[in-house]
């Protein structure tokens, strides 16, 4: 069998990896086995947090809405009820944005509320 010669390729591969992690601190941007091991370690996280990031906006705007409906005197439960009866529901998002930006917009919305 002929001779294989694959360095290339294979400093090819640690020189991607050691500039994935070039900002770290310490071994884990020098040396290639640590440096592997905190490049997998900052996917993970970096997965982990992406859906988490979901997770803290989703809250950020129901605190939001909850806030400018309680100073309209309703409270969140209430709000969001009354726009699913009403087949009104638009995202929170959009929602939180009304709410912080355009108040009085907000407060016309809330005024349609029967009181129950």
């Amino acid at each position: 069998m002929t001779r294989v010669k694959r360095g290339h390729i294979a400093k090819k591969r640690r020189k991607k990896i050691l500039a994935f992690v070039s900002g770290s601190r310490g071994a884990h941007s020098k040396l290639f086995r640590t440096a592997n091991q905190q490049k997998m370690r900052a996917l993970v996280s970096a997965h982990r947090d992406r859906i988490k990031r979901k997770r803290d906006f989703r809250r950020l705007w129901i605190t939001r809405i909850n806030a400018a409906s309680r100073a309209n005197g309703f409270s969140y439960n209430k709000f969001i009820q009354f726009l699913y009866k009403r087949q009104l529901l638009t995202n929170r998002r959009t929602l939180a944005q009304i709410a912080v930006l355009n108040n009085n917009c907000f407060s016309m919305m809330l005024k349609n509320i029967p009181v129950l």
